[in-house]
């Protein structure tokens, strides 16, 4: 199986806890795979993107126009990394945008609608997922990033097993946070199974 999956945000939305546990579900099924970040001012809200590719590859990066899929925590950050994803390609995003402080000084306006519906005209497949109403059984949206590897996994676009990638989430994040972690997961999921 080959795989390029591209995620993408701004920091501290657990951009590189998703990458780490699709590298950890690819090489528990046995699979070959490689991993780079790139973080940009990440405490700071600065871009992130982190690439996973699951196969043979020669690079840990992902070059333009060949990502299977792209999870995108931030709209803009989706419309920005946009060139990455293959024709026909899986984009996920989230429907909530996160103003960068550079628009918030010049008091300009910062919406997810309009590029919302430019990913709807581009991706092949679009997902949205609203972290405020996945999350409310959570009472944090701090675990969004596990809902969102749920719905990715649930959609096949990951071609990860569900059941390794939940193993994988059960036991890499700590201990005291594994049965929420576990629900988020779970949410994810059944936001596309119940679609």
């Amino acid at each position: 199986m080959n795989k390029d999956i591209l995620l993408c945000g701004v920091g501290g939305q657990g951009i590189v806890l998703v990458s780490k546990l699709l590298a950890a579900s690819a090489m528990a099924s046995g699979e070959q795979v490689h991993s780079a970040e790139t973080i940009g001012m990440a405490q700071r809200g600065g871009s992130v993107t982190s690439h996973v590719r699951i196969g043979e590859s020669f690079s840990p990066l992902i070059p333009k126009g060949s990502a299977d899929l792209l999870i995108a925590f931030e709209p803009a950050e989706a419309v920005r990394n946009l060139p990455y994803l293959k024709k026909g390609g899986t984009v996920i995003v989230s429907s909530s945008a996160v103003m960068p402080v550079t628009a918030s000084l010049t008091g300009g306006k910062y919406e997810a609608a309009p590029m919302l519906r430019y990913l709807k005209e581009k991706a092949g497949r679009l997902i949205t997922a609203d972290p405020d109403v996945l999350c409310a059984p959570l009472h944090s949206v701090k675990f969004f990033n596990v809902v969102m590897l749920g719905i990715a996994t649930a959609t096949g676009a990951t071609g990860l097993p569900e059941e390794i990638v939940r193993q994988s989430v059960e036991t890499r994040v700590p201990e005291r946070f594994r049965a929420v972690n576990a629900q988020a997961f779970q949410i994810g999921a059944d936001y596309i199974k119940n679609a």
